[in-house]
């Protein structure tokens, strides 16, 4: 199964692409690390995002996007234009989308836990938190 996780910060989404196979994870390579939603109040600008993440999915043929979930309110509540970037993200045709609870990430990675160094798997520090998504959605323990 082919994952494409994504952090959303910002007006940033932060992808990682994870090959999971019996709990064997590899990385694969992908054009893209992070997409820009430059112009979040603009409807070109949501339409390009839609565009370039739809490619992406059908290019690297992933089988499930999962969004790394963030809280609505509060001090470390997500902006307006990631909660439109996480809608286009699920309206993307021919692939399935779930928002991945944060709890359940901790549990799973407490349970797991990930010990690899992001620069041997060709990451950036700031896909760190996509890649342990990616991670722990994999590792869940599903029912």
């Amino acid at each position: 199964m082919r994952v494409c996780a994504v952090d959303l910060k910002a007006n940033e989404a932060n992808l990682v692409l994870l090959d999971s196979d019996n709990h064997l994870f590899s990385v694969p390579e992908c054009r893209a690390k992070k997409i820009t939603l430059p112009s979040p109040e603009a409807q070109e600008s949501i339409q390009h995002f839609h565009r370039t993440m739809s490619k992406l999915i059908e290019d690297y043929q992933v089988d499930k996007i999962v969004i790394r979930e963030r809280q609505t309110k509060g001090k470390f509540a997500g902006s307006s234009a990631g909660f439109k970037m996480e809608a286009v993200l699920q309206l993307i045709e021919g692939v399935d989308a779930e928002v991945f609870s944060s709890n359940v990430m901790k549990q799973t990675l407490k349970r797991h836990p990930i010990d690899v160094n992001l620069k041997e798997l060709g990451l950036k520090q700031f896909q760190e938190n996509a890649f342990l998504t990616a991670c722990a959605y994999c590792n869940q323990d599903k029912k």
